[in-house]
């Protein structure tokens, strides 16, 4: 099991628009939700089609890119089968057919283009000014829980993803709307933390064949002050290092890093020299390549430096 290294904007879109459609009275969300219930551009409003309040959406509309023209590139190139299956699935759960609804599984070019035009318009409405506010809560809540899988281990950090979760012997129980069983089939997991979302774990399947598990995280967006502050862990180890350390979260090689951090790979090696000196990752040579990764002091600073 793997923590995600980085949120997925245009699946924090998804579940944005499933909770501005809850009526549960959540009160975290219910001001934003009035809020946004006012702002949300016309423009935006098909989505609304497509996205149910339990959290479930058609797969095509949340790639797990954190880039978004690269996201929206991929829906736009959904197959006609992969489309009709998924817009079916979402029908058949509580979204109606709507004339729109069917040109999309008709592979409409004007129906597509409004899901275009629908993406970006509430993604700027919704996400883009909140973007700093949204990955500084990620890498808060990522790195805590890395911190829990590092230091309990993979039943303490399942079990604490939402409230009655629990373990059956090998099986892992968490409520759901309706009945669902999922095997791993030895893919593993990656766990990836919305700060859209409060309420059961939701799941998808990564590209690369391990399942994604989505579930709220511990501070959701509407709690965190809408100022960003000033990043306290870049004024204590500098701003590169800080980054540096967020990346190492996952185990990086020097040439990964280097990359990540566009700097040059002898640049990356004195980054995780004074990270390393300061008992903050651990190196580990294997071949030709160095890689990387944070100690429990690493995780712990990175988990209070956020707060």
């Amino acid at each position: 099991m793997t923590v995600a290294d980085r949120p997925a904007p245009l699946m924090e879109l998804g579940m944005a628009m499933a909770m501005l459609q809850r009526r549960d009275g959540n009160p975290v969300f219910s001001p934003w939700r009035r809020r946004l219930a006012r702002s949300l551009p016309r423009l935006a409003h098909p989505i609304l089609q497509l996205v149910s309040p339990l959290g479930a959406g058609p797969m095509f509309m949340d790639p797990p890119s954190d880039d978004v023209e690269e996201g929206m590139d991929q829906i736009l190139s959904t197959p006609r089968p992969q489309a009709r299956a998924e817009l079916r699935r979402m029908c058949a759960i509580d979204r109606l057919i709507t004339p729109w609804v069917r040109g999309l599984a008709d592979r409409d070019r004007d129906a597509w283009q409004v899901l275009k035009l629908a993406v970006h318009a509430s993604h700027a409405s919704v996400i883009a000014e909140a973007w700093p506010r949204i990955q500084a809560g990620f890498h808060a809540e990522t790195a805590w829980r890395s911190r829990i899988l590092a230091q309990q281990g993979l039943h303490a950090a399942l079990t604490g993803l939402a409230p009655s979760i629990r373990w059956r012997g090998m099986t892992l129980e968490a409520p759901f709307p309706r009945d669902l069983d999922l095997t791993l089939h030895g893919h593993g997991i990656i766990l990836q933390p919305a700060l859209f979302w409060a309420d059961h774990l939701l799941t998808a399947p990564h590209p690369d064949g391990r399942l994604l598990l989505i579930y709220p995280a511990v501070t959701p967006l509407p709690l965190r002050d809408a100022s960003t502050p000033a990043d306290s862990l870049a004024a204590l180890v500098g701003s590169t290092r800080a980054q540096a350390l967020r990346l190492l979260v996952r185990q990086h090689t020097t040439t990964d890093l280097a990359r990540e951090l566009a700097v040059s790979p002898a640049a990356a090696s004195m980054q995780a020299k004074i990270l390393r000196e300061a008992g903050l990752i651990v190196s580990q040579r294997d071949g030709k390549a160095m890689w990387h990764w944070c100690t429990p002091l690493g995780l712990d600073l990175l988990a209070h430096g956020r707060a």
